[in-house]
């Protein structure tokens, strides 16, 4: 298989993480725990509508991922994003979390397959 056909399929799987989370977790409310660490961060009052701005920002995410706009920024994006959301979830709700404190290390290697996405295999094909 090319690095092309590998960056393309990677492509659209990322971009699936961000639509599954994003759409079904929270928009659609599907995985409760969502709205539940956003309670438990930002507070109850809010804590629906600030999960449907999330969900639907990840959705926006997943469409910029698609469009390959700016693909450095927007990995650069994505890999801030992650890390700040586990690092936060990590420290004040590990409880929540679907594996606990091991959340952290599938969202490590999520940051590490959208950087080689990135950096290795979209720079290899651009030569």
């Amino acid at each position: 298989m090319t690095k092309t056909r590998i960056y393309k399929i990677l492509t659209y799987c990322i971009a699936a993480v961000w639509i599954a989370n994003g759409l079904f977790c929270k928009v659609l409310n599907l995985v409760s725990r969502h709205e539940q660490i956003v309670a438990r961060i930002l507070g109850d009052q809010y804590s629906r509508l600030l999960t449907i701005i999330i969900g639907l920002s990840e959705i926006i995410m997943a469409a910029w991922v698609v469009s390959r706009y700016k693909t450095k920024l927007n990995t650069v994006a994505q890999i801030v994003v992650v890390a700040i959301m586990n690092t936060l979830e990590f420290i004040l709700v590990p409880d929540l979390l679907l594996w606990g404190k091991l959340n952290s290390l599938f969202a490590f290697i999520f940051i590490l397959i959208v950087y080689y996405n990135e950096f290795y295999l979209n720079s290899k094909q651009l030569k």
